[in-house]
């Protein structure tokens, strides 16, 4: 499943009727990390029963983070597209929630297949492994 670069938050909730109205509870925790804010307006993408429960057994056999997780993992491949060049001369890429991936050696513009190989709470480092795609 693709997840787009816009997602804010992900969790499970019970969709619950009355009459023709409908509505999914936000958990408190979404709003208190300042992921969503009472009274706007938002997208929200359904996932299929299925694919919930799994990430929800996977979600439930680790600790309950106190504050949002990288998006990404070591030795995840990931397509992005180059957009700023950092102090130091490396290529930036964010990806969801505008988190940070340096990628060494690339250039404003490119779009390029990397390998994450190191994560760290505010940005990750990709390493080069296709040059565009």
């Amino acid at each position: 499943m693709e997840i787009s670069d816009k997602l804010l938050c992900l969790f499970s909730a019970e969709v619950e009727g009355d009459d023709d109205s409908f509505t999914v509870e936000v958990p408190r925790q979404e709003i208190e990390n300042g992921s969503v804010e009472p009274g706007a307006t938002y997208r929200v993408a359904l996932i299929a029963r299925e694919e919930a429960e799994e990430a929800e057994t996977t979600e439930t056999t680790s600790a309950a983070p106190s504050e949002p997780q990288p998006p990404v993992e070591a030795g995840e491949t990931r397509y992005v597209e180059i957009e700023d060049i950092g102090k130091q001369g490396d290529g930036i890429a964010r990806v969801e929630r505008g988190y940070v991936i340096i990628v060494p050696g690339a250039e404003v513009g490119e779009r390029v297949k990397v390998e994450i190989t190191e994560v760290k709470s505010n940005f990750a480092v990709g390493e080069i492994i296709e040059e565009t795609f």
